[in-house]
């Protein structure tokens, strides 16, 4: 099982977007796919019309429980979707109090890489939407990932915040000895305002090979397939958005096949 983490220490930038039309291309693929959500607001739930708040278990559980009682949880914790080939495995606010209660832990910044591990045989894909939060849970996401998918909207308040997320991956790499893979993706990117075309370039400059040559346009039809609960490629397969990351995932799964 492949995991890709999408994560950037800004909010608003298109993760659980990026993370939903991924699984849901690669679900009409035929591949199977685990979205884990460990974002504690759960827009990646919500997203797919399950009531996060009404759930009896959640991620937070598979955190806090005894390890020899993880496989069996997980089990239990997955939540089936009403799109073919998509499971999930929910946040909930609890999440938020990782950090506090249990960060301190040995062995905390791997329990992801446990939890996926006793489940890689189920699914070809697990996709961790990360929250913007540079914590345990960002930690997790990263130890586990094969590749990194970094989103970045198209203006210069984001373009701050990707620097922060590449600073910290270097300084993870540097702690850990882990080489980190990551693609910076342009998202929301509206060719017809200057701010948009300046903030392309400039990752551009800054960034160089590491930016994706081509970009997420902005598709009002994201909005109108979350408000179905489904992936937008389930809701509209020939929308501009979804000829992006249908390109976006090629790019990826070539990377990857030429690394391995």
């Amino acid at each position: 099982m492949k995991v890709w983490s999408i994560a950037n220490q800004k909010g608003g930038v298109g993760k659980t977007t990026t993370a939903l039309t991924l699984a849901g291309l690669l679900a009409k693929r035929g591949k199977r796919v685990i979205l884990v959500d460990i974002d504690p607001h759960s827009s990646m739930g919500f997203s797919l019309g399950i009531d996060c708040d009404e759930l009896d278990y959640s991620l937070y559980d598979l955190f806090t429980c005894p390890e020899k009682f993880t496989q069996r949880l997980t089990k239990r914790v997955i939540q089936k979707t009403q799109v073919e080939n998509i499971d999930l495995i929910p946040s909930s606010m609890a999440l938020a109090t990782l950090d506090r209660e249990l960060g301190h832990r040995e062995g905390m910044g791997l329990i992801l890489k446990k939890i996926l591990h006793g489940i890689e045989d189920d699914y070809d894909y697990a996709l961790v939407d990360c929250s913007p939060v540079l914590g345990v849970l960002m930690v997790n996401a990263l130890a586990c990932s094969s590749r990194i998918i970094v989103p970045v909207q198209s203006e210069y308040l984001a373009f701050k915040g990707l620097e922060r997320m590449i600073k910290t991956l270097l300084i993870m790499q540097r702690s850990n000895s882990n080489h980190y893979n990551y693609l910076i993706v342009p998202t929301m990117f509206d060719r017809r305002t200057k701010a948009s075309v300046q903030a392309l370039e400039q990752m551009k400059v800054k960034f160089e090979s590491r930016v994706w040559d081509k970009v997420i346009p902005i598709d009002t039809k994201f909005r109108d397939a979350s408000e179905r609960n489904i992936p937008l490629p389930q809701f509209a397969p020939r929308s501009r958005g979804v000829v992006a990351y249908g390109l976006l995932l090629d790019t990826l799964i070539s990377q990857e096949a030429s690394e391995s």
